[in-house]
């Protein structure tokens, strides 16, 4: 039997939402987990009483089902599985393959006794068309790699390791569940990660874009990867590479290309972009936000392992915590300075530095000066790699990183 582990979290959402009027669509970058969380919640169903007969579960990207490429063949071949009277748990992998699919889902919803479950692997699964289509009728669920505390769970260590040694394999290796079974071999590790980039570039990149250009795309991907956690528009990251003159025939690559190479990273889950947040002006500005990659191993995997700007590699860790935990995120700016982060809940916010140390003057003062222009009462936070005796600098709370990640 293959080796399924468990993400109660995710889980525990489907079966909150079991028998919900409203369409479940996990989303996330591919082997994240999405199909083994589908499997688990097969798994539930029986365990709880749903006969297999009222289970329709299907991988998409199975040969098996090569002739439903568009949705009036996905729909009749389904509407002939589906018994009358019955409830149906429909349970569908990948199924951005199937050609004009939210057609289909919307049928079935108006036709049947159906509970619906989806994933996919990049973000045109949630277009505009399937928006307007099932408006107010969806549940998002995003699916990230292992947090830190997943990672823990995950994996077996000596007896005795330091917690310090664990988060240094966890900032190499990443998240993603699928390096498991290779034990901290890194080349093993980066040979699978590779693999799984090589797949996402291909087929949820490359495929759905036709213009597209491999290595134009591949040297956005380098410049993100080297620039985590920095402030870059568009416009410099084209002027850079322009300069650099390695883009074989193409010598100068407009800000707009780039900004559209980006936006297809973020479709296909690679990035995540941050916006800023004027925190006087209690508005969100139009121009230079941050990137995070969706998983450190592939940085790692493409960079080669550097630990030399540990605070940007906090940072993109910090970022990817706060939307596990549901926050919106932004980076803060405050007149001239800036927050790294700005998370938002409804009835939340909470203001973020990170940083490597706060033990040098320099840095504790470059550190402490933007939050303390915020003139507001929500909390503020200064997170790092530091473990002394102060917690807080005039009411400004100061943790350890590794301590925050694991409170929870």
């Amino acid at each position: 039997m293959k080796d399924r582990i468990n993400r109660p979290e995710y889980l525990n959402r489907l079966i909150e939402n079991k028998d919900v009027d409203l369409v479940k669509i996990v989303t996330g970058i591919r082997r994240c987990g999405k199909s083994t969380l589908l499997e688990l919640f097969h798994d539930h169903l029986i365990e709880t009483g749903t006969d297999e007969k009222r289970i329709i579960h299907m991988n998409m990207e199975s040969l098996r089902y090569r002739d439903l490429t568009d949705y009036l063949a996905f729909y009749d071949y389904i509407s002939e599985r589906i018994i009358p009277g019955e409830r149906m748990y429909l349970i569908f992998d990948e199924l951005q393959t199937v050609v004009g699919w939210e057609k289909a889902i919307e049928s079935f919803r108006l036709d049947f006794d159906v509970d619906i479950y989806i994933t996919g692997s990049n973000a045109y699964l949630l277009s505009t068309e399937f928006a307007t289509l099932l408006s107010g009728r969806y549940i998002e669920i995003r699916m990230l790699p292992l947090s830190f505390k997943e990672f823990l769970t995950f994996y077996q260590f000596e007896p005795g390791t330091a917690p310090e040694v664990k988060f240094e394999q966890y900032l190499r290796f990443g998240g993603m569940p699928v390096l498991r079974q290779f034990k901290f071999n890194e080349a093993r590790c980066m040979e699978a990660l590779e693999g799984i980039y090589s797949t996402v570039v291909l087929r949820d990149i490359l495929l759905r874009n036709k213009s597209a250009d491999q290595d134009t795309l591949n040297k956005i991907v380098m410049f993100l990867c080297s620039n985590i956690g920095s402030i870059t528009s568009p416009n410099k990251i084209g002027n850079v590479l322009s300069a650099e003159g390695e883009l074989g025939k193409i010598k100068n690559i407009a800000g707009k290309t780039v900004d559209k190479y980006i936006s297809m990273l973020r479709s296909a889950f690679v990035f995540f972009t941050a916006g800023r947040y004027d925190i006087k002006g209690k508005q969100l500005l139009k121009t230079l936000g941050k990137n995070y990659i969706i998983d450190l191993g592939f940085r790692n995997m493409l960079l080669g392992y550097r630990d030399a700007d540990m605070g940007h590699i906090l940072e993109n860790v910090v970022y990817l915590e706060l939307l596990r935990r549901d926050y919106r995120v932004y980076i803060g700016k405050v007149g001239e300075t800036e927050v790294d982060f700005v998370a938002e809940k409804p009835r939340e916010k909470i203001y973020i530095q990170v940083t490597e140390s706060m033990l040098g003057e320099t840095v504790r003062e470059r550190e402490l000066r933007p939050l303390r222009l915020i003139r507001d009462n929500y909390p503020k936070l200064i997170l790092s790699m530091d473990r002394n005796y102060i917690d807080s600098y005039d009411g400004i709370m100061a943790l350890n990183v590794i301590d925050w990640l694991l409170d929870k």
